[in-house]
């Protein structure tokens, strides 16, 4: 129980720590991370993993998104 509570606090301050700028996608891939690490039993591992790539996914749809804006306005 105290290993729970642990981890929950260090994924806590993680977050925390991260700011609002940077937390875009890691929180959702966190949630998910933990969850199937979790199964796997390796929930801490698995939330990390799920942070870096849902990080990731939010810069590749922010890009995509950037560039479609420019090519709009260049028309």
């Amino acid at each position: 129980m105290t290993r729970i509570v642990i981890r929950a606090a260090l994924i806590l301050a993680a977050v925390a720590l991260a700011g609002t700028a940077e937390a875009k996608g890691c929180l959702k891939g966190a949630a998910m991370g933990g969850i199937a690490g979790h199964m796997a039993g390796h929930g801490v591992i698995g939330a990390a993993a799920g942070c870096a790539i849902g990080r990731h996914e939010a810069n590749k749809k922010d890009k995509a998104a950037r560039q479609g804006d420019q090519g709009s306005s260049a028309r």
